[in-house]
C-alpha cells in the first residue's frame, strides 16, 4: 500500500478535532518526508486542517465554518509525555468550566513543575503557571480548582463574591477525602489562598484538618480580599479584610 493511502486509511478512523503530527505515522510510513507530503497534500485537498507549524487537525465543520480543535488537543503534547502526565489546562482555560465566568479565552494556561516563556501556537497564546505539587489525573480538578481560587481577582467577568459562592458550591459536593487532599495541596500556595480556602471551608461547617492551614499562616498577617463580608462570615478568623 501506498504511504498515502496509509496514512489517509489512519486519518478516516481518527475523531473529528483530532491533533496529529508527522511522527504519529512514522511506525506505517517510509521517511519523514514521505509523511509530511501526503499531509500537506491533503491540506491543499481540504481534507485536513494544519492548526500550526508541523500540527495538523481533522476538521469538523458546522454553518460557521471549520470548528477548531478542543483545547486539550490543541496542548496535548504539554500535558503528557510518553502517557506521563506533565501538565493539566488551569487558569482561563478552565473558569468557563467550573461555572466562574461565561467567557471563554484564546488564552489556554498550563499549569506545570517546570515552566516555560509564553508562545503563540495558531490563534491561541499558551502560557503557564507553575505548579508546586505533584500533578497526578486525580490531583488535576483539586489544582485547577486552587488556581482559581489563588487568582480569584483576575477571573473575568465575575466578581469575588459571586466567584466564591461559586467555590463553595464545588467545594460542598466534595468527599471528605477530596476536602483533605486538597488542604494538603493547598500547603504549598500563597498565604492568601489557604486564608480564602480556610475561611469557606469554615463557613460551610468543615472543621477537620482546618487547623494545619490554620498552622500554616502568620497569625499577624493580613489578606486584602474586598466584597466578601456578606457571603463569607468566617474572614476574620482567617484575617481577611
Amino acid at each position: 500500500m501506498k504511504d498515502t493511502d496509509t496514512i489517509v486509511n489512519i486519518i478516516n478512523k481518527l475523531p473529528k478535532g483530532y491533533v496529529f503530527t508527522y511522527e504519529d505515522f512514522m511506525h506505517e510510513v517510509k521517511s519523514k518526508q514521505a509523511a509530511v507530503k501526503a499531509l500537506n497534500r491533503m491540506v491543499a485537498s481540504g481534507k485536513i486542517a494544519k492548526l500550526s507549524k508541523g500540527k495538523y487537525f481533522k476538521p469538523e465543520q458546522s454553518v460557521f465554518g471549520t470548528l477548531a480543535p478542543e483545547q486539550y488537543q490543541v496542548v496535548k503534547d504539554l500535558l503528557e509525555d510518553n502517557n506521563k502526565l506533565i501538565g493539566y489546562l488551569t487558569g482561563l482555560s478552565v473558569y468557563n468550566q467550573l461555572g466562574l465566568t461565561t467567557q471563554v479565552s484564546n488564552t489556554i494556561q498550563i499549569g506545570k513543575n517546570e515552566v516555560r516563556p509564553a508562545f503563540k501556537r495558531a490563534h491561541y497564546k499558551i502560557a503557564f503557571i507553575r505548579q508546586k505539587n505533584t500533578i497526578t489525573k486525580d490531583s488535576i480538578p483539586l489544582l485547577q480548582l486552587l488556581d482559581a481560587i489563588k487568582y480569584i481577582k483576575k477571573i473575568p467577568d465575575t466578581t469575588v463574591a459571586k466567584a466564591c459562592l461559586r467555590f463553595m458550591a464545588i467545594l460542598k459536593e466534595k468527599s471528605a477525602e477530596d476536602i483533605k487532599t486538597i488542604i494538603r495541596l493547598a500547603l504549598k500556595y500563597p498565604p492568601s489562598t489557604r486564608a480564602l480556602l480556610g475561611a469557606m471551608l469554615e463557613q460551610l461547617g468543615y472543621t477537620e484538618h482546618l487547623q494545619t492551614l490554620k498552622a500554616s499562616l502568620n497569625p499577624i498577617t493580613t489578606y486584602k480580599i474586598e466584597d466578601l463580608e456578606q457571603i463569607v462570615h468566617t474572614t476574620n478568623n482567617w484575617n481577611i479584610v
